[in-house]
């Protein structure tokens, strides 16, 4: 990965790179997601769009909470449909003291079909040899970042309050693990939208486990193991290649 060092703020205008398109952008895969949904997939993508709009009402962007195996959420909530690839007994939804507003798809088609294009979208944004970004360290605390593309070489372990100050059609990508392994962990973090910039437009593309815990989040995970909520708010996508346990945090599907 060819990566510079960021100024001492952490802020700095990118040229446009490569791999900019939010998970928003990557979700129009669908167009040409795998015409068999019975088994997992994770194929390069044809076409990549720069809309949000073409990819709004596609089957991954209808589940907030998106797993392989199992979904447990206690004292926690949801809004918006959960699923699983897996099917019972092995793929399961278990929810105590947890509302769930939308549907409860455990290895259906729909379900199915999300997953394979969840994969698809996971493989298209990983880390590549000629990707530009900026390189970030620290638990970013503090920071103000406007759109570009960001990578922590290895895990980020955050806190604290990040900035990402943008206009509405601003794009952020982060990739944490960039140089092949790495995990996602806040503790007392959160993300501010500034400038009119969405948490639609945040991506945050983690090579292994991601883990908030009492955090204020914003924006879309894709991780390659578990996720795990503890507290907080979640406004954003939580699709995990593994299971996504919810303890006591409130998840929204984001907004923008």
């Amino acid at each position: 990965m060819h990566a510079h060092k960021p100024p001492m703020n952490l802020v700095q205008a990118l040229r446009p790179p490569r791999f900019s398109a939010t998970i928003v952008v990557m979700l129009a895969l669908v167009t040409t997601a795998c015409s068999d949904p019975t088994a997992p997939r994770s194929d390069s993508p044809q076409h990549l769009s720069s809309s949000f709009d073409e990819v709004s009402s596609s089957v991954t962007s209808n589940f907030p909470v998106l797993a392989n195996a199992a979904v447990t959420c206690t004292d926690g909530s949801i809004t918006g449909a959960v699923a699983t690839f897996q099917s019972s007994p092995t793929g399961s939804v278990t929810r105590t003291s947890c509302p769930i507003s939308g549907t409860i798809n455990v290895g259906n088609d729909d379900a199915k079909q999300a997953f394979n294009d969840f994969l698809n979208t996971y493989a298209a944004l990983a880390p590549r040899s000629d990707d530009v970004c900026t390189t970030l360290t620290g638990t970013l605390a503090g920071v103000t970042l406007p759109p570009g593309a960001y990578c922590f070489n290895a895990a980020a372990t955050l806190t604290g309050v990040l900035t990402l100050d943008g206009p509405s059609d601003g794009i952020w990508n982060f990739k944490i693990g960039s140089s092949g392994t790495g995990a996602l962990t806040g503790t007392n973090f959160s993300i501010a939208m500034a400038g009119g910039g969405q948490s639609c437009n945040v991506t945050w593309h983690v090579a292994d486990a991601a883990t908030m815990t009492t955090s204020g989040f914003q924006g879309n995970i894709l991780a390659g193991a578990a996720i795990t909520l503890t507290g907080g708010t979640f406004n954003g996508n939580a699709w995990s290649k593994a299971d996504v346990t919810i303890t006591g945090t409130s998840v929204s599907a984001c907004q923008g």
